[in-house]
């Protein structure tokens, strides 16, 4: 058995989104109270119209009179909360009286209506207005607060079995029959019984809705703060297998995407800070954009630097085709951007982009308060190492045929128009790259800094083929 029965009392800022969801409900009550009015108001008008009793007798005139003023008053009620809600006015607090005043609404009609008739306590279930009881349980049951909903309870039975012990009123003739027999103290009590019975198991519903809606409030914002700081991609697996498992990390085959902006150096310097703000801000809206379009992992911007991540699912040749596409669009974006910028008579940009397939360890990193999602390994040295190619070579893209042969790509033709190949330290054989040259002549400035990813190394001389 577990060792706890209770959970542990929620943060403060979930206990005020469910307060704040209980106010929600109180004004949903409201509502309800006021259409249950129009409802009996409806039924009385036609129970009116087609009723043969005679209309104008002392008992019905005062019978009509209590119901109006029963139901208008309970409109009132149901009123008063939909407004206080509607003008934020209402407050937990005044749940609890709007409770009371649902049960003596309905507990004040039977009582009026027996001193009226004369009728004793054992023919209280004969009024109509008793069967608005089971209409206040089933209210409490949407406050989804156990303490109120047995308050309900308490009320309604308490209230019900006083009034069915009252005695008759003056002229009163009992009657024989077998009509008399459901009218004594035994099946009145009884009938009190399962509607106490009703306000139990509805208080057990009303507990386990506020314990379900507890945790879904606690889990929801648990899991808003972790996107905050992890990609929105990874939620499937959160969801699977929770935050020990992303820590605990896994090998895997994926695709890597390394993307840097050329010349950014230069650029940044002859802008103030405000269009620098702007300029990155743009910049990043772009890439998130075309990574999310084609269901990357956004690892991390640095700088004018990013890194996208596309892991491996059940297809591994989709997931491939996914990462040389997302080159292409980042491509692309980049060019339409520097066409927009060409015409405002801003200097042109360029990008490199650096592509490889291959396995990584990804995880998640860091404490609660800060996450972080990581990949790690060769691949991710190697598609570093080859948008930094890019440089030199004078492409835009430099893909490794590992990753154009797991996306089953013809790499002779278009876009690849430009075939390279290298020797990587640590790495036996040749790596084959194939690329895409740049499409307008070397106006770009170009930064030949270090980059902020020095965990690769690559010897011997990179071939380039016509």
């Amino acid at each position: 058995m577990p060792s706890k029965v209770w959970p542990v009392r929620p943060p403060p800022e979930t206990i005020r989104l469910f307060r704040e969801a209980e106010l929600r409900a109180e004004g949903l009550v409201g509502v309800l109270r006021m259409l249950a009015v129009l409802t009996l108001v409806l039924s009385f008008a036609l129970v009116a119209a087609d009723s043969d009793l005679p209309a104008q007798t002392k008992v019905l005139e005062l019978q009509w009179f209590y119901a109006t003023a029963m139901m208008a008053g309970y409109f009132i009620l149901g009123a008063l909360a939909w407004w206080g809600y509607r003008r934020g006015w209402l407050r937990i607090w005044m749940i609890w009286p709007a409770a009371a005043a649902d049960c003596l609404f309905f507990l004040y009609g039977v009582w009026i209506s027996m001193a009226n008739t004369g009728l004793p306590g054992g023919h209280a279930f004969v009024f109509p207005a008793v069967w608005l009881g089971p209409v206040v349980l089933a209210f409490g049951v949407l406050r989804f607060n156990p303490g109120i909903q047995g308050f309900i309870a308490l009320l309604t039975v308490g209230g019900l079995a006083y009034l069915i012990s009252l005695p008759p009123g003056d002229g009163f003739v009992p009657r024989s029959g077998v009509a008399a027999l459901f009218m004594g103290f035994a099946p009145n009590a009884m009938r009190v019984a399962m509607l106490g019975l009703a306000g139990a198991v509805l208080v057990v519903a009303a507990l386990r809705t506020k314990l379900l809606l507890l945790r879904s409030i606690t889990e929801a914002r648990n899991a808003t703060n972790l996107t905050r700081y992890l990609p929105g991609q990874l939620a499937p697996r959160l969801a699977a297998g929770g935050l020990d498992e992303l820590r605990r990390g896994r090998w895997h085959e994926a695709a890597v995407l390394f993307i840097d902006l050329r010349g950014f150096t230069r650029l940044s310097q002859d802008m103030t800070a405000q269009e620098l703000s702007d300029f990155a801000t743009e910049y990043r809206r772009r890439v998130t954009a075309v990574a999310r379009a084609t269901g990357g992992i956004l690892d991390k911007f640095m700088g004018d630097a990013a890194m996208i991540v596309f892991e491996e699912g059940e297809d591994s040749a989709a997931t491939a085709r996914a990462g040389v596409d997302c080159a292409l669009r980042l491509r692309e974006e980049i060019a339409d951007w520097s066409r927009v910028r060409v015409a405002a008579g801003a200097p042109p940009l360029r990008a490199g982009i650096g592509l490889h397939w291959g396995p990584v360890f990804s995880g998640v990193v860091g404490t609660t308060d800060r996450l972080e999602y990581s990949v790690f390994g060769d691949t991710v040295n190697i598609a570093a190492r080859l948008e930094e190619e890019t440089k030199r070579l004078g492409a835009d893209i430099l893909a490794s045929c590992d990753i154009l042969r797991m996306a089953r790509q013809d790499r002779e033709a278009p876009p690849w128009n430009m075939a390279a190949e290298t020797e990587l330290r640590g790495r036996d054989g040749i790596l084959r790259l194939r690329g895409v040259r740049r499409a307008e002549p070397a106006q770009f400035a170009q930064d030949q800094g270090p980059g902020p990813r020095g965990r690769y190394e690559m010897t011997g001389p990179t071939r380039t083929e016509g």
